[in-house]
């Protein structure tokens, strides 16, 4: 074969066509979501939904609403916390252009034409496309509404402790120290001084005496890491026989779980009762309650038994009680303390446990909303009603390929390598003893050899596979591994 030699000096051609040029494969999870959501019309939907807020003759074309619900799921699976990072991920991916359905010559949404959009588009056209994909689960059987689980987490919030200012004066932090050492004695208090002088305080970051204006709705607030920030609280309920989101509300951070969790109810019962199942029949309405002990309260017992619903709320420990004059919420808070010790109260509560804590870790911890980088509890319940629709159609992806987000796919090589190990593993045992009981304590020239071919694919199969970027861990190391631990080391 001749040797090619590579042209120094070349014509750049005036015109290419578009259909000329190399195309990469799609990412199969993006490709399955599309597919998914063009057999149902989401597109036509979104449009329905969003055409009060585009002129119908005057201007420029604006952001496609389907593009923009998109861009959003697109923060969700890949982990973006800001729309400056959607954008940019947007364009630097051919799979996300053809997700999108943005051609070649056609430019990927500016992060401020995504800003834009948002606020054009109102909370009510969000949470419709949240029930529009709680719909799409129920008909795939994976929304019952019988148990439904509540939880809260906090977000922190786009502003810094430092900024906030007095509700009656408006000073701020540093110029209200000042005054009060100054009261004190101090003419000219130093940083040590006022320092000094804080650390004494009691209840100096009271909600009723401090804001942000930055972000009047964000909250002072303990953190679950124990750090004090300016917060949100982000509650969901979820249905706790498939783990499917139904309801997700964004509260003041300061408010107790007994405060917020009722309205995160009716939020769970109202899109509920717009959920009809795979026969087309109404799906059951919250028969069940199931909630940790920061949302027990003889009022919130007692009222959820009024309304008819089933409660397994965990009872912190309080001690003698006295009941005087409150007997229908005696009976209310003796029969959820019974309800919890059953073996089926027992089995709710850790399931609660298990699929709250799970939708947490998906939409804020690997979806990347723990931080917000808006502001406003409209426009973050905004991201979060998608981030939320996301999770829901990850729970869709699952049951038609196995995997819920495009990461899941990268570990499938390895597993696959795993089990031909085991496999071989297997069969090398086999072999290795059929031989030693046919000639005894001789080792004869199959045995090494498939001792030789053992060690090869061990060798192999120790490649990790990191989406397209293969690693070979040390020798030394992978034997090693490899003659401890067959399939589950190779997932690590």
């Amino acid at each position: 074969m001749a040797m090619g030699k590579r042209t120094r000096d070349r014509q750049p051609a005036m015109w290419v066509a578009t259909t000329e040029l190399p195309t990469t494969a799609s990412h199969p999870f993006y490709a399955r979501l599309n597919q998914v959501l063009s057999e149902h019309r989401f597109d036509d939907f979104a449009e329905a939904q969003c055409a009060e807020f585009y002129a119908e003759t005057m201007g420029r074309p604006g952001l496609a609403p389907g593009i923009y619900f998109r861009l959003l799921l697109v923060g969700y699976f890949e982990g973006l916390d800001s729309e400056r990072g959607i954008a940019w991920r947007a364009a630097d991916s051919l799979t996300l252009r053809d997700f999108l359905g943005l051609t070649l010559p056609e430019a990927p949404p500016d992060h401020s034409t995504i800003s834009r959009t948002r606020r054009l588009i109102d909370l009510e056209t969000h949470r419709a496309v949240f029930t529009w994909v709680l719909e799409r689960l129920a008909e795939c059987g994976l929304v019952k509404g019988k148990t439904i689980g509540i939880d809260a987490t906090t977000l922190e919030a786009n502003a810094a402790l430092r900024s906030i200012v007095r509700r009656d004066t408006g000073e701020g932090y540093q110029e209200f120290l000042t005054q009060l050492a100054q009261a004190s004695g101090i003419e000219t208090p130093t940083r040590a001084d006022l320092a000094r002088l804080d650390r004494k305080r009691k209840k100096k970051g009271s909600n009723d005496d401090w804001t942000s204006p930055a972000d009047p709705d964000a909250k002072i607030t303990k953190m679950k890491d124990g750090r004090t920030h300016l917060a949100h609280k982000a509650e969901h309920a979820v249905d706790l026989d498939t783990g499917a989101i139904v309801g997700v509300t964004v509260q003041e951070a300061h408010l107790g779980d007994t405060t917020t969790m009722t309205e995160t109810l009716a939020e769970a019962v109202e899109q509920l009762d717009q959920v009809t199942d795979e026969n087309s029949d109404p799906v059951k309405v919250a028969d069940e309650v199931v909630a940790d002990k920061g949302c027990h309260s003889r009022a919130v017992v007692l009222e959820l038994n009024q309304h008819g619903f089933r409660t397994y709320i965990s009872e912190p420990d309080r001690g003698p009680q006295s009941w005087r004059d409150q007997g229908p919420a005696r009976d209310a808070v003796y029969a959820n303390r019974r309800r919890i010790h059953r073996p089926r109260g027992l089995r709710l509560l850790r399931r609660r446990g298990e699929l709250l804590e799970r939708t947490f870790a998906h939409a804020y911890d690997t979806g990347g909303l723990r931080r917000t980088y808006l502001r406003g509890h409209g426009n973050i319940l905004k991201r979060v009603l998608v981030h939320a629709s996301g999770f829901n159609l990850g729970l869709m992806m699952r049951r038609l390929i196995g995997v819920g987000t495009p990461r899941g796919l990268q570990g499938r090589v390895a597993a696959l390598i795993a089990l031909l190990i085991s496999l071989w593993r297997t069969m090398t045992v086999a072999g290795d003893r059929r031989s030693s009981s046919r000639n005894g304590d001789r080792q004869p020239a199959i045995t090494t050899a498939w001792t030789l071919l053992r060690r090869r694919l061990l060798e192999i199969g120790t490649c990790v596979a990191v989406g397209t970027t293969v690693t070979r861990r040390p020798p030394h190391r992978t034997v090693r591994a490899g003659l401890l631990h067959t399939a589950p080391t190779l997932d690590e």
